[in-house]
């Protein structure tokens, strides 16, 4: 046990005395959880409407100022040429545009059936979507108006049956409760992968790896030593984005924090593991890094942060289960946002075991082959 004391003495010298190493571990995650919350997201807030309005009516007017009013609509431009409309979609300085055509007032009043036209630049197919969600919520906004006389005409009101919405876990629909945790994965995974990818491969680029084989040292302390400074870095990481996250963003702590440390530490597990693998196979620290890149590219893509994993193919599904990512978001998630206990995140945990007892092995027994 002294001896692996040492060693971790050792580990936390080699790393503090690097002074490029410490905004890497302490700064740059901080502004990376800072910036990244705020960019990564799949909200609109400022859709540029050109509008194309051939009806010239109260009503048409009065469309057009509902959609100003909104808070993610903006007016671009205005038209009666349908033709100038287009354009601007073609030179992307409108996001959609609004056609009212000729007679819409005239049709609603005579009780006839009428709309109005929206064309989305759809290239983005979910900003396409999430434009088409707007549109939608201002129709039927303005066929409510219609409906109980705010209109400058009052038609015959309908039957309709009221809706009302009760959301759970994230009430105000706030983006930035749902990506922090899965920011913070991202977090940890980086340093943890990165850290012990480029622990062992050090060694042999300064030389210094055939004096730990010739000591005394058994493989287990060698390997414990490396590992346990990487893990204690991670866990502070997650322990300080996790207050970040409660200061800046007002994140939410429903669940036990205990279970969430003790997920962690299985999950950093898995990928010390990785990195330690990709250490014995690298010669050069740079290898190492490239190597760890690719699969965390991978891992993160697919892990349900940016895309939800139920829209995946089957087999993409299938795949994802040997993906540490994907489990730790999963349950850092559902711990913080929904309260949920050891039962509802036994699964996750069991495949994180799994993964943490195959990675590890893996990765020692290919220490032994190579150094």
């Amino acid at each position: 046990m002294r001896t692996i004391l040492f060693l971790i003495q050792k580990e936390f010298l080699q790393i503090f005395r690097n002074k490029g190493m410490i905004p890497i571990i302490f700064a740059v995650p901080i502004v990376q959880l800072v910036i990244i919350v705020h960019a990564a997201t799949f909200e609109l807030k400022n859709v540029n409407l050109y509008v194309v309005d051939n009806d010239r009516t109260t009503t048409s007017r009065s469309i057009i100022h509902q959609f100003e009013g909104s808070h993610f609509f903006s007016l671009s431009g205005f038209s009666f040429n349908y033709s100038d409309g287009e354009e601007s979609l073609r030179r992307n300085s409108s996001d959609a545009v609004l056609c009212i055509p000729r007679g819409f007032e005239k049709k609603l009043v005579e009780g006839q059936s009428t709309g109005f036209q929206m064309v989305v630049n759809a290239i983005n197919g979910s900003a396409g979507g999430l434009i088409n969600g707007y549109t939608v919520s201002m129709v039927n906004e303005f066929n409510r108006g219609l409906s109980s006389g705010r209109a400058n005409f009052t038609l015959t009101k309908p039957k309709f049956i009221d809706l009302t919405y009760s959301f759970w876990y994230n009430p105000e629909l706030n983006y930035t409760t749902f990506m922090v945790p899965g920011i913070l994965v991202i977090l940890v995974t980086v340093i943890s992968l990165l850290l012990s990818g480029m622990n062992i491969v050090k060694e042999k680029e300064i030389g210094t790896i055939e004096q730990i084989n010739v000591s005394p040292i058994r493989k287990y302390q060698f390997i414990t030593g490396k590992l346990v400074p990487t893990l204690i870095i991670a866990l502070f990481e997650l322990s300080f984005g996790l207050v970040i996250g409660k200061i800046f963003f007002n994140i939410p702590l429903e669940g036990n924090l205990l279970l969430l440390f003790l997920s962690a530490f299985i999950y950093i597990l898995v990928i010390l593991g990785m990195g330690l693998m990709v250490s014995t196979f690298a010669n050069t620290q740079q290898q190492a890094m490239f190597v760890s890149f690719f699969f965390m590219i991978v891992f993160l893509l697919m892990s349900g942060l940016f895309t939800s994993v139920e829209n995946m193919p089957q087999w993409a599904q299938t795949l994802n289960q040997i993906n540490p990512v994907a489990h730790f978001i999963r349950i850092i998630r559902m711990i913080l946002l929904k309260g949920s206990g050891f039962q509802d995140i036994q699964n996750n945990l069991a495949y994180l075991l799994g993964l943490a007892f195959l990675s590890l092995s893996l990765a020692i027994r290919r220490y032994r082959k190579t150094v």
